[in-house]
């Protein structure tokens, strides 16, 4: 009997497990329509803990193996090394035929390397996206550049993300345009799995019919100084626009915990109770929030790609984007960590409902929601 083609997807942070979970429920799906042809296992490395076990959860996803990796305030030294000696011991034990990672992240970065080293084959979900700026983001610019060098399939997103591949020398044939699986994601929770928001403080806010605007900060190139200039626009908005909410969903990362609590506690008078701080909020009720905000404010970068789906303006609290389809788009612009701009083209959102509607056009630029199906195809189609 032929031997079984296997399938490994490592992954380790929440934002991987929301784009890489509906890929791991169509190769699922493929192994037990393949009558044994076709082994699909799940490697979590738990590079962040609780918001990624809370995303296993939602989808229904139980790894095969659990490194719980995740130690407070680690370095990415630390974490780069324990990535890829954990990995590689489970590689020379499992011995699968493909290595499936997704994105930026050092787990995806770490686990191509480790694959590398035994000379087993990888695919890289979500290849193509650059800046052209190795450090923004940091370090995801770089994480993603190794991923792809190792890669000898390439799932690019978009076909900006697909001439990137070929530019650096990827041949054509080797790289599948799929759309974003975050999509799938993102239609898969609105369809089967929306729940309310359960905070009082926001369902207040929305019965009322304020302007929430949602805001997630959390980049490492954002530490610091350029983190305390983002509080100062959260401020100003709330100062400026009577009916405006910020809604911020606080990373538990201390370097941002700390910065945006230290700061808060700066601000002064009625306003600052229109600044509502919250924990992480599971992914659910998330989606339900980003369905029901007025205007997103992120450094994130999945966040781009939903904001722009469920037709949300989309400012980008970056310098640079490696989606740049949210821009061509007109659905986002770039603000960078600039004060004065951000308050500005919020208050101008705000004030303006030609503005407004102009960027809260909606696009398909990321996919129609059936990108893991494209992925399934191209790993598993002569197979099943």
């Amino acid at each position: 009997m032929k031997k079984a083609f296997k399938i490994l997807s490592i992954f380790g942070t929440r934002p991987e497990a929301i784009k890489m979970a509906p890929v791991v429920m169509k190769l699922a799906a493929a192994a037990e329509a393949s009558g044994g042809r076709i082994v699909s296992r799940t490697l979590v490395t738990a590079q962040h803990r609780q918001m990624l076990d809370d995303v296993l959860k939602i989808f229904d996803i139980k790894a095969d193996r659990d490194l719980d990796l995740m130690s407070e305030n680690q370095s990415l030294h630390d974490l780069t090394a324990k990535i890829i000696t954990c990995v590689s011991e489970f590689l020379a034990v499992e011995k699968p035929d493909l290595v499936l990672v997704h994105g930026d992240t050092t787990t995806a970065m770490a686990s191509s390397l480790a694959a590398f080293y035994q000379k087993i084959k990888v695919a890289h979900v979500e290849a193509g996206l650059r800046t052209s700026n190795i450090y923004a983001p940091f370090p995801e610019e770089i994480n993603r550049r190794v991923c792809d060098v190792i890669s000898s399939v390439h799932f690019a997103p978009t076909e900006n993300a697909r001439k990137n591949l070929i530019r650096e020398g990827v041949s054509p044939s080797n790289i599948t345009v799929t759309g974003n699986t975050v999509v799938d994601a993102l239609y898969y929770i609105i369809k089967n799995k929306a729940v309310p928001v359960s905070s009082p403080r926001i369902r207040k806010a929305l019965d009322a019919n304020m302007k929430i605007v949602l805001v997630t900060a959390h980049r490492r190139e954002n530490f610091g100084e350029p983190f305390e200039r983002m509080c100062d626009a959260f401020f100003r908005i709330v100062s400026e626009n009577e009916d405006a909410v910020i809604v911020y969903p606080v990373h538990l990362n201390p370097n941002v915990k700390n910065a945006v609590e230290r700061k808060f506690n700066e601000f002064k008078g009625p306003a600052k109770e229109r600044i509502i701080l919250e924990a992480p909020m599971q992914y659910l009720e998330f989606v339900t929030l980003m369905n029901a905000a007025y205007i997103i404010l992120t450094d994130s970068g999945g966040i781009q790609e939903e904001g722009a789906t469920l037709s949300k303006p989309v400012l980008v609290m970056r310098e640079d984007t490696e989606r740049p389809e949210i821009i061509e788009a007109g659905c986002g612009i770039l603000v960078g960590a600039d004060t004065d701009k951000i308050a500005r083209e919020v208050k101008r959102l705000i004030a303006s409902r030609e503005r407004y509607d102009e960027m809260a056009c909606g696009s398909k630029c990321f996919g129609d929601g059936d990108a893991a199906d494209k992925i399934a195809a191209a790993i598993c189609g002569s197979m099943i």
